[in-house]
């Protein structure tokens, strides 16, 4: 996986062949804490606080089988021939322009959400279908700041904003990568204090990714950054999602104070 970059025109990519997909998210809109989102089980394996601060390379039954399942999620590639990837990509077309007709998978409207070209699957590489399950997340679960960042890419802003879309695929690369996900074992405090989200909450990961997105758009708008600058202010972003993940009272996704940013 990698970043996708800002180019003006599509690059072909070649999609490998794909694993079976997850369960798709449900249809809820709601403001706040998602209300069909499981809870788990409590299972504290680290210490913060002090000079106790400390990783527990053993994880608890329920944090492999949450961290299997989304890397399960991870390694599946987008494939446009599979008719639930093509249904994710309606529902998220549904979701950002209610009312508005889709013409077709691929289709010159794709670009007003900030996709490179005509057929979005194209964008996917950077972090394959967990990065349009996260774009829907966000688009279902919080719809308002959804709407208020998306809505953004047109009128005279315009010539300082970034593609939305792209932007999304690569904030979930960047959660990725941050939380060392391809590891076995915790190799960082970060990772191991989400590990501890994620026995909380499976879906912490998503929540995590619509948290890093308003950052990211907030810290865009107060720099004014230009086209040129999206990496500055991923990386950026990816200190500040770093910092609230390690206060110590920050337990769960919602703990953190970016989090109130969400509506």
């Amino acid at each position: 996986m990698g970043f996708i970059r800002f180019n003006p025109t599509p690059v072909p990519i070649w999609i490998s062949s794909p694993s079976s997909s997850p369960s798709h998210i449900a249809d809820n809109v709601t403001c706040g804490s998602p209300a069909w989102i499981g809870k788990g089980l409590t299972c504290v394996c680290f210490k913060r606080k002090g000079n106790c601060q400390r990783i527990c390379i053993s994880l608890t039954p329920l944090q492999e089988e949450r961290l299997r399942r989304l890397k399960r999620r991870m390694k599946v590639y987008f494939d446009g021939s599979k008719l639930d990837h093509q249904e994710a990509l309606r529902a998220l077309w549904s979701a950002s322009f209610p009312g508005q007709e889709l013409q077709g998978l691929i289709s010159d409207q794709w670009k007003e959400m900030g996709w490179q070209g005509r057929d979005p699957s194209t964008d996917f590489r950077g972090a394959g279908f967990i990065s349009l399950e996260n774009l829907l997340f966000f688009a279902k679960t919080f719809s308002i700041s959804f709407q208020t960042i998306l809505k953004k890419q047109g009128g005279k802003e315009a010539v300082w904003e970034y593609p939305f879309a792209v932007a999304g695929v690569n904030i979930t690369f960047m959660i990725i990568q941050m939380l060392d996900l391809d590891a076995t074992k915790p190799r960082s405090f970060v990772r191991a204090v989400f590990l501890q989200m994620l026995s909380e909450n499976e879906w912490a990961f998503d929540l995590l990714y619509c948290v890093a997105f308003v950052v990211m758009d907030k810290q865009w708008q107060e720099r004014k950054a230009t086209y040129m600058e999206f990496n500055d202010v991923l990386k950026s972003t990816r200190v500040q999602i770093e910092k609230e993940l390690l206060m110590d009272d920050v337990l769960r996704i919602e703990d953190m104070p970016s989090y109130s940013l969400l509506c």
